[in-house]
């Protein structure tokens, strides 16, 4: 099996349409299972999107389909629960970077009950400072949540498997020491392990090694997204399901090889202006094995070269800071999967353990970033909040998609979007709070004649309600 990026046109009414048929439409044009949708240009009347994609899967009945779809019920206002997304790859000004979106996520967390975030929005190679009420949780499981195909329960801790590379023999600062041999890159793996053990108190049942690798490489989608392919994906599925009973969260370290010479990768991304080459291969892999092993699943990328270790980039970028300072870019992952969530079916009922469409308020997005969260959104009736000021490669009006009134909203920022959750939890009208006011609307209401049919107008107006909101699928 093996993974890789799929560029494609689709018809602008399809990708606005219901869930089912876009997931029809791409699974028959790609050729393999979709594992992450992303809308890259969406100006014109065709809409520019690329696809990772999983080929040569034999149990592909295995893989749930990221467009599975449940209708969610009426919203649960006893908390207030939002989603917070920013994908990785697109160059994203706040949160693109190394876990520099997290001084966002805590402002938002502070007007929320629960905030749902994923890995990219607060990893930052040896640091993870999520907000003490947030949910660590992967983006294809995220994705899962708003289509109501599934949910979350909280957790009181995992066990947390470690998955690496095995030491390269031959390679700078290997050593022989029995069957696996000893690396530097290796042994910093264990090390990181280890101090999660031993001053966290993480659960690390054991540091697995997969030997021959998983074949990770960077690649570049022609809209310029970093993205990434992965050569040889079944050994390692086939290793963790063997010893599913072990483990509760998966975290791999291992080697994603570039397209250039490490060195100078490194040195045009810490000097220059350019997406993060790594995170694209990273949600890759992890939609896959989420997928798959239905387990909270993260990834830190381990040093490719080891000459890497005596370079000097000097004063960098503040948002890219931290992972000048880490060796492994292990321990936030770690962190993170620590108290991470565990995945549950889809379900209406009600469990104050748990977390289902049902409890979602809220969805903040950069503006213009459009995907599968923000299309089930829409179709859930859920809000989505756009933030202006992140700005992104990805250029969608995410305004033009057809919304229920007060669904969609754009802020020029986080501080502002915090704002915006403060008023929905407050149940108070935003154009309440902004000045001038507009007048109070007066209309005369005149009673429908005699013999007109009510019912039929009635049916109208749910017809038009409908449209806007995407006719997805299970909508009745």
């Amino acid at each position: 099996m093996h993974v890789k990026s799929v560029s494609l046109n689709v018809d602008g009414q399809t990708v606005r349409g219901d869930l089912a048929s876009l997931g029809r439409e791409l699974e028959e044009r790609c050729g393999g299972i979709p594992l992450r949708f992303s809308a890259i240009d969406g100006r014109g009347d065709a809409v520019r999107c690329e696809v990772e994609t999983a080929f040569g899967f034999e149990g592909g009945a295995e893989f749930p389909s990221i467009f599975e779809y449940r209708r969610r019920g009426p919203e649960r206002v006893d908390a207030m629960n939002a989603v917070m997304l920013i994908p990785t790859g697109v160059d994203c000004t706040i949160g693109g970077h190394a876990g520099d979106a997290t001084p966002a996520a805590k402002v938002l967390a502070q007007v929320c009950d629960r905030l749902v975030l994923h890995p990219n929005v607060v990893n930052a190679s040896d640091v993870n400072e999520q907000p003490e009420n947030a949910l660590y949780v992967e983006g294809s499981q995220i994705c899962r949540l708003l289509t109501g195909a599934a949910g979350l329960r909280r957790v009181r801790s995992n066990r947390v498997l470690v998955v690496t590379d095995p030491a390269e023999r031959g390679g700078a600062g290997f050593e022989e020491d029995g069957e696996l041999g000893s690396g530097w890159v290796l042994d910093q793996v264990v090390n990181c392990a280890s101090t999660a053990r031993a001053t966290m108190g993480i659960d690390v049942p054991e540091v697995l090694i997969a030997h021959g690798g998983l074949g990770v490489r960077i690649e570049y989608s022609p809209a310029g997204r970093a993205t990434g392919r992965i050569d040889s994906l079944e050994p390692l599925v086939r290793l963790l399901r063997s010893r599913r009973a072990e483990f509760d969260a998966v975290a791999v370290a291992s080697k994603i090889t570039p397209p250039v010479d490490s060195l100078q990768l490194h040195a045009d991304y810490f000097n220059g202006d350019r997406p993060n080459p790594w995170g694209g291969a990273e949600a890759a892999l992890t939609h896959t094995l989420s997928s798959l092993l239905e387990v909270p699943v993260a990834h830190a990328p381990t040093m490719s070269d080891l000459s890497l270790r005596t370079e000097r980039y000097g004063r960098v970028d503040p948002r890219k800071a931290a992972e000048v300072i880490s060796v492994t870019y292990l321990m936030c992952v770690l962190k993170g999967l620590h108290k991470a969530p565990a995945l549950v079916a889809g379900s209406s009922a009600y469990d104050p353990s748990e977390l289902h469409a049902e409890d979602v308020s809220a969805l903040i997005v950069p503006d213009g970033c459009l995907g599968l969260p923000v299309l089930a959104a829409r179709a859930q009736g859920i809000r989505v909040i756009a933030v202006q000021e992140n700005e992104n490669l990805m250029r969608n009006d995410l305004g033009a998609l057809g919304w229920a009134p007060g669904q969609f909203h754009q802020v020029s920022s986080y501080l502002e979007a915090a704002g915006l959750l403060a008023a929905i939890k407050a149940g108070v009208a935003p154009e309440s709070v902004r000045r001038p006011i507009a007048p109070t609307r007066v209309r005369r209401g005149d009673a429908p004649k005699a013999g007109s049919s009510h019912g039929s107008s009635s049916n109208g107006a749910a017809r038009r309600v409908e449209s806007r909101n995407g006719h997805l699928a299970g909508v009745n």
